[in-house]
């Protein structure tokens, strides 16, 4: 009789004890063992929330190289059948060979369950693609959250905490019986009463400092929307702005000034003859506007001519900084509005939920847990199926908050999703070619791109080290099979099979400022129910609070930015890995490296921010959650 030596880890997570009987069998190269009911000294606690529990297989002879284990869980009769968290299986053979079998799902049934080695192949997740709307990325097939795997739904804490911020935003936000009143604002005073009770760091900035030039330049750059602007390298023939419009007294011209790289410039072409919401009866305005910006010789960029329309006309006038103050500011705020639904649609919801997603369902759908391709993507999945049927039920429904109180909510939102799809290429999703395509490389106080390249680097390394590791050929990545229909189901069902596309765009840069750039509701209308002035000197202070949203409205939409910027009490930063899939030595090093490289980054990151007079946390490896979660 040879042993075997079996260690079980249940893991340490909320519900995942279970009193049911657990049996095992070892299946190797040269036979496999009895069915065996794993019963310890530990007895009924074997199996408890974080224990760790030891027991031996007896078989006549060697089994040889273990490739599986089957597991199945057998309910005590008059007990009901639990729900068990196994975290992983060691075996340690009579050879002294000791095999791990990775886990990580609930077992909530009395089925064998089937479980390979962690250097060899396994099985995958059966998952449904479904198609939400027409001509943008499917999803995964789901009736409600608890339909999906037990193994990407919340957590408890995850659930609790988010369904308490959802259904108590207004009450934390103090703003509870203002979501039913339609009226306008009558004066700024009346915002900023609202807006004291719940305030960040730089949401505060905002309010102080949104109507100022150049914190409106500075946005572009390291709000939450840095992937629009682009250096200038000839104004578009629809933007007829002249050396006379924007550098009146001949200090320099818009030639010298392109040439220079100092012109840059965002279009919001996208979002043109989009069908706009009606909002408490009111039709809402959401302009495709033109903006030109100049870094001026104390590097700060600059806003130096708005065209709020995307064809030159009449009606259709070049706004100046020259111009009287109520005009150039509410030409900056139908930019600012315009921004504000391009960054939630393209930025925000299709470049980085969407398509994650599409990642996500593909990586479940056809890797094994076992695959090293598996093991490096798992954690960076967490908890994006739920959020993201979340947001298509409580955000983009008929009945979502988007869908209600959006500018382009309803049917101009599926237009600019569309839009943003064709548009996608591979190297606009790839944060170092995007930078270069835009000519971005040296503007100057750009921390998006500064902290987001080296993040960028690290992971490439990183990611590159463990491929390396498993793959020793293009040959061989050729030939894995689960990898190429992963590749082939993320290509077809995530860019609808379009050429030049792929790729990824951190979450965190365009997602964690949402409250501290739009709770300050004058710096970021999600609506505005005025159209746009045709000609130049009509617009005053009046006309201002006229244009912003209804209170209702303005409640609305800082509850869900609220919402969508809290992080969770069981966040996970870039870089962990907490379930433990990598077993081999080397793999384990290039992890460890890859940790200590995002823990050095993050230290330089802080010691930067105390010298800046607003901090750009959003790309801090430790402020970047693993996984696109909220």
């Amino acid at each position: 009789m040879v042993q075997y030596k079996v260690t079980v880890f249940t893991c340490d997570r909320l519900n995942s004890t279970i009193l049911n009987n657990v049996f095992i069998k070892l299946v190797g190269t040269d036979g496999e063992s009895d069915r065996m009911w794993l019963m310890g000294l530990k007895g009924a606690s074997s199996f408890v929330r974080g224990a760790v529990s030891k027991f031996k297989v007896s078989c006549s002879t060697s089994l040889g190289n273990l490739l599986l284990i089957e597991l199945d869980k057998q309910s005590l009769p008059l007990f009901p059948e639990d729900a068990w968290f196994c975290a992983k299986v060691e075996v340690k053979s009579p050879e002294g060979d000791i095999y791990s079998f990775p886990i990580y799902r609930w077992i909530t049934d009395s089925k064998v369950h089937r479980f390979r080695d962690g250097k060899g192949l396994g099985n995958c997740v059966v998952m449904s693609w479904d198609a939400y709307a027409e001509k943008i990325p499917h999803s995964m097939k789901a009736e409600n959250p608890f339909s999906l795997p037990y193994e990407v739904q919340f957590s408890f804490t995850k659930t609790t905490e988010f369904l308490y911020t959802a259904s108590t935003g207004l009450t934390e936000l103090k703003l509870k019986g203002l979501d039913n009143c339609k009226k306008k604002w009558d004066n700024i005073d009346s915002i900023n009463r609202v807006f004291c009770c719940k305030k960040t760091e730089i949401s505060e900035y905002v309010q102080e400092h949104w109507k100022e030039d150049a914190f409106f330049g500075y946005q572009f750059l390291n709000g939450v929307n840095p992937i629009l602007i682009q250096c200038c390298a000839a104004l578009p023939s629809n933007f007829p702005v002249t050396d006379d419009m924007v550098f009146p007294r001949g200090q320099c011209s818009l030639r010298d000034e392109i040439k220079k790289g100092n012109i840059f410039l965002c279009d919001y072409k996208h979002l043109e003859g989009v069908k706009t919401n009606t909002i408490n009866g009111k039709k809402q305005y959401l302009m495709a506007p033109l903006v030109l910006l100049h870094k001026a010789p104390d590097d700060k960029l600059m806003p130096i001519a708005i065209q709020l329309k995307q064809t030159p006309s009449d009606d259709n006038p070049i706004f100046l900084p020259t111009d009287s103050e109520y005009d150039w500011l509410i030409a900056k705020t139908f930019v600012r509005s315009a921004d504000f639904n391009h960054h939630q649609l393209n930025a925000h919801l299709l470049r980085t939920h969407l398509l994650a997603e599409v990642f996500a369902v593909s990586l479940l759908r056809n890797v094994p847990m076992v695959h090293p391709l598996y093991k490096l993507l798992k954690p960076h999945t967490r908890y994006t199926l739920q959020i993201n049927f979340l947001a298509r039920r409580l955000l983009i429904s008929d009945t979502g908050a988007f869908t209600q109180f959006a500018g382009s909510g309803g049917e101009g939102m599926f237009t600019i999703l569309q839009r943003s799809v064709c548009s996608l290429t591979y190297s606009s999703l790839c944060m170092p070619d995007d930078i270069a395509e835009r000519g971005l490389e040296d503007v100057p106080n750009f921390f998006y791109r500064d902290d987001g390249l080296k993040v960028w680097d690290i992971i490439h390394r990183f990611v590159q080290g463990m491929l390396g590791y498993y793959y020793k050929s293009d040959h061989e990545v050729q030939e894995d099979s689960e990898l190429q229909k992963w590749i082939l189901d993320i290509f077809e069902h995530g860019f609808l099979s379009q050429a030049e596309t792929g790729g990824d765009l951190p979450h965190a840069a365009v997602n964690s400022g949402q409250y501290d750039y739009g709770g300050w509701m004058p710096n970021t209308p999600i609506s505005l129910q005025l159209p746009p002035p045709t000609t130049k000197g009509t617009t005053s202070e009046a006309t201002m609070l006229a244009t912003f949203p209804d209170v209702n409205v303005t409640a609305q939409g800082m509850a869900t930015m609220w919402l969508l910027s809290k992080q969770s009490s069981d966040f996970v930063p870039l870089g962990q890995y907490p379930e433990d899939h990598f077993t081999e030595e080397i793999p384990r090093k290039i992890l460890k490296d890859f940790q200590m490289e995002l823990e050095d980054l993050s230290f330089v990151i802080k010691a930067r921010n105390k010298r800046l007079e607003v901090p750009y946390t959003y790309m801090d490896p430790a402020e970047v959650e693993n996984s696109v979660a909220i």
